[in-house]
């Protein structure tokens, strides 16, 4: 993203996705975003963190429920 780009809000989430053991959950780690082009041609992937024995999984950004 350009410095003269305004940021926009992401459109998907990335997550560091590491296999539990037999018979136990996955664990999921965030570790960036994926914002949308103008043009609509393509995507910024901007990552805080790389994991090093997990796969990059990339899920729509789902807005969060607010506590009530």
């Amino acid at each position: 993203m350009s410095q003269n780009q305004k940021p926009t809000a992401p459109a998907y989430a990335a997550y560091a996705v590491q296999d539990g053991r037999k018979g136990q959950k996955a664990y999921w780690t965030r570790i960036g975003r994926l914002f949308d082009h103008d043009d609509g041609k393509g995507f910024d992937l901007v990552l805080n963190a790389l994991p090093v024995d997990a796969r990059i999984v990339i899920r729509r950004e789902e807005p969060r429920e607010q506590a009530e």
